[in-house]
């Protein structure tokens, strides 16, 4: 007996839709989410930075006048714990960094990136070494008995060269932190979808760094810092993982629609 029942027609697909999206891999997804985790902490990083280093810490110096510095600190001794503070939250921040970098790099080479991570890990160590000398100046600028053996000159002045060995201490680290943008700018190169030229500005800026870490000691503190005008490469950087990192798309076509292997 011959089957009689309707059949359903095919589906039909107007010619001027457009294809379905393809499903995104959870390895992309993972991806993107650490892309904008990257992104927003390193921005976070750069205000706190500021604020701590240049505000908080640099405002209150007079180069030379241990007495003045002194004295600015304990007006604004707020200021300085805020600016503390405020370091103590970039260390956690950059380790929060280094694991996020790591995972957005992966992909292009697992050795390269964890490379990479650990010097931004070992950068954060050296900086958390740098602060703790800024809360030995709150100690002795500060009312603690066990410092009565010493005059008000002699704890002006330790005040002043605890913070000359944060500065020093910070200088030194930076090294870490400049060779650490020198790998993420390989392999943001490498990767097909970091564009090029940001990869290469990003190089810039670590090797700045490097530079200014190493003048600083062999030209005996007389170099003027290449950094400040370079830094501008992991800023950029920061913006395009959080306005484009959504878009990572790995193995498959960059944001330029060229078809690019990401690993090599």
């Amino acid at each position: 007996m011959t089957d009689r029942t309707p059949k359903s027609p095919p589906p039909h697909h107007s010619r001027d839709a457009p294809p379905p999206c393809p499903p995104v891999r959870e390895a992309d997804r993972s991806v993107r989410h650490a892309s904008i985790t990257a992104g927003v902490g390193i921005l976070l990083i750069a205000v706190l930075a500021s604020f701590g280093k240049f505000v908080a810490v640099d405002g209150l110096v007079t180069p030379g006048d241990a007495a003045r510095t002194a004295t600015d600190i304990m007006a604004s001794e707020g200021l300085l714990r805020l600016g503390i503070v405020s370091l103590f939250v970039v260390v956690a921040l950059d380790v929060v960094v280094a694991w996020a970098l790591c995972r957005v790099f992966g992909p292009v080479s697992t050795g390269i990136s964890l490379l990479a991570a650990w010097f931004r890990l070992v950068y954060a160590g050296v900086l958390l070494v740098a602060v703790s000398h800024l809360v030995g100046v709150l100690r002795l600028l500060g009312d603690d008995g066990d410092l009565a053996a010493f005059n008000a000159g002699q704890l002006q002045a330790q005040a002043l060269s605890g913070i000359h060995t944060f500065g020093d201490v910070f200088g030194a680290g930076l090294l870490l932190f400049g060779l650490h943008l020198l790998v993420v700018g390989y392999l943001a190169y490498r990767s097909g979808y970091v564009p090029r030229v940001l990869a290469m500005v990003l190089a810039v800026a670590g090797l700045g760094y490097v530079v200014d870490s190493v003048a600083a000691i062999l030209s005996r503190g007389s170099w003027t810092a290449v950094s400040p005008f370079t830094f501008i490469g992991e800023f950029l950087l920061a913006l395009w993982l959080v306005g484009r990192g959504h878009r990572i798309t790995l193995g498959g076509p960059g944001l330029h629609d060229d078809p690019i292997a990401v690993a090599r």
